[in-house]
């Protein structure tokens, strides 16, 4: 019986890919990163005089303008926590528009102007490719004013200034007075804040030779708190308030140094005056 040879399928009209030799691979790497590394070098070299400085200003610059070319620029900004700190200012911060390159923009010198904005604490800015910037803000919350030198600021919770020209919007706000109350200043509010009645009708804190706080309440009687334990002292106050409404009397001075006593000094009764004594005449009678 006869047998009929089977005929092989053709390849697949995919064509293949041919690998270059080993040797070739290998020598055009090395020739990338030796043009890499001479490339870096001159780069370097080239940044160390004027017209190098100059001349590689001016590459980057095209670099730049070519890639705008192809679609990477400032297409939309996005700002996440801006509270107080105006959009104007942020948007001159950044030296970005739309239509500007979106490699030309810095995120770090763009960080640095923002960040020395008054009320931004921090910033971060992200470039999205291909036409986002992402700025991401962290703003200062003002606590309260500090008097000091005869000057007032306003300062936020880590005792840091904010520069304002205006305080009359923070007049609600307590004042602590000395050279160091600001540092001190959060704690303090952080505790006044316990007994938030009572807290509201502090209108300004002194500290005493940084130690201790002096308080003024309702901008008549002083409150003079401990070194140590002025919590629970404020605390005392506080109920004592609540149960006898001592503040509500003619007090003046509410001395809370000492843990096992409170004092109290009042308004002393006013003095009443004396009529005149008539004298009488000597001698004889008038004439």
């Amino acid at each position: 019986m006869k047998q009929v040879a089977r005929k092989r399928k053709p390849p697949p009209a995919r064509a293949r890919r041919r690998r270059l030799p080993r040797r070739v691979r290998h020598a055009a790497l090395w020739f990338l990163l030796v043009v890499a590394v001479v490339g870096c070098y001159g780069a370097i070299a080239m940044s160390r005089t004027p017209v190098g400085q100059a001349a590689l200003a001016q590459a980057v610059d095209r670099i730049v303008g070519t890639t705008a070319a192809f679609g990477l620029v400032v297409s939309n900004i996005e700002v996440e926590g801006r509270e107080t700190t105006d959009t104007a200012t942020v948007m001159a911060a950044l030296s970005a528009a739309r239509g500007t390159p979106i490699l030309s923009v810095s995120p770090h010198r763009a960080k640095q102007q923002l960040e020395a904005l008054p009320w931004v604490r921090s910033a971060t800015i992200e470039r999205r490719l291909p036409g986002t910037l992402f700025v991401r803000l962290v703003e200062r919350r003002p606590l309260a004013v500090w008097q000091h030198g005869g000057i007032q600021q306003l300062v936020d919770q880590e005792g840091a200034v904010i520069a304002v020209d205006d305080l009359s919007r923070f007049a609600r706000l307590p004042i602590v007075v000395g050279d160091d109350a600001a540092a001190s200043a959060a704690a303090l509010i952080a505790m006044l804040g316990s007994e938030p009645e009572l807290a509201s009708r502090v209108t300004a804190a002194v500290r005493v030779g940084g130690r201790r706080w002096n308080l003024r309440i309702d901008d008549v009687i002083d409150v003079l708190l401990p070194e140590e334990g002025a919590e629970t002292a404020w605390s005392r106050l506080a109920k004592l308030e609540r149960v006898n409404a001592l503040l509500k009397r003619d007090v003046q001075t509410v001395d809370l140094r000492l843990p096992d006593r409170l004092v109290l000094r009042v308004n002393g009764a006013p003095t009443r005056e004396t009529p005149p004594v008539k004298k009488p005449h000597l001698g004889g009678k008038a004439a």
